[in-house]
């Protein structure tokens, strides 16, 4: 919690996601628009965002589908790349998530300079993109070796595009993961993203692990935002501010702001 406290004080953060346009050697990139075009949608996004009032942004590869365990270098090095180029913007503080890599995401992480990051880094699923079956303790010791102890880790618990191996209830493999792996914040989330993670379990999470931030990491939308705050520490959200709430167009300036006018109230 120590990491989490020095990123988002006593606040329950709105993490709104800058959703990156396919990185290059990913199916869908568009390799007329480049670069150029991957720079120009981030920073659109980021200053919408921004003018939202958000209380932190992270930076994802959602559109690099389908989804690696093992990243290609030149995804994380374009990511670095926007980043660097968005950093003199950027007023709030930021995350990153390479799906579903925890090496490069700690890595992007250390290269630009981020304050937190997000990943799966426990726990054992049958997934969409295969057997999946990430190593908390490597991800944790390459933060330090890196030289980012400070980093806060966000671990996502509940696994999207997948079903865990593990059959024990969710509160007990969420307390099990704070345990042994000491997460600076644990993530409840839907089956995929935009869809968002049941109240019901967002309550049982948090019920067994009041001294651990608890944030809903999918699928918050402006019609629950209340609901979900009263329960959580906070939220990451993406798909919500999107125009017509759809997770690949761009942000919505409108939406974003609507959404957080109700997330300072509820808060």
């Amino acid at each position: 919690m120590t990491n989490y406290k020095s990123v988002f004080g006593d606040t329950k953060p709105v993490i709104a996601m800058v959703h990156l346009g396919a990185l290059p050697g990913a199916p869908l990139y568009d390799s007329d628009a480049g670069l150029d075009g991957l720079l120009a949608g981030a920073a659109s996004d980021l200053d919408a965002l921004l003018a939202a009032g958000v209380d932190a942004v992270m930076f994802g590869n959602e559109n690099d589908r389908p989804y690696e365990f093992d990243v290609d270098r030149a995804s994380t090095a374009t990511m670095a790349y926007v980043i660097g180029r968005l950093r003199d913007r950027i007023t709030v503080p930021f995350g990153v998530n390479v799906l579903w890599d925890p090496h490069s995401t700690v890595a992007l992480a250390a290269a630009t300079g981020a304050a937190f990051c997000r990943e799966i880094f426990t726990g054992t699923y049958a997934s969409d993109m295969g057997p999946w079956t990430p190593d908390a303790g490597a991800a944790m010791r390459y933060r330090n070796t890196l030289g980012r102890a400070d980093l806060a880790m966000l671990y996502n618990v509940s696994a999207e595009f997948a079903d865990s191996l593990d059959r024990r209830p969710l509160p007990d493999r969420a307390r099990s993961a704070v345990f042994s792996s000491v997460p600076d914040a644990v993530l409840v989330s839907g089956q995929i993203t935009g869809e968002a993670a049941a109240l019901s379990d967002l309550e049982a999470v948090k019920a067994v692990l009041p001294d651990t931030a608890v944030l809903a990491n999918t699928g918050v939308r402006h019609d629950t935002v209340a609901d979900v705050l009263r329960v959580a520490d906070g939220c990451i959200v993406g798909s919500s501010l999107k125009v017509d709430g759809n997770t690949w167009n761009p942000v919505d300036p409108d939406r974003a702001a609507d959404f957080m006018a109700l997330a300072r109230a509820a808060r």
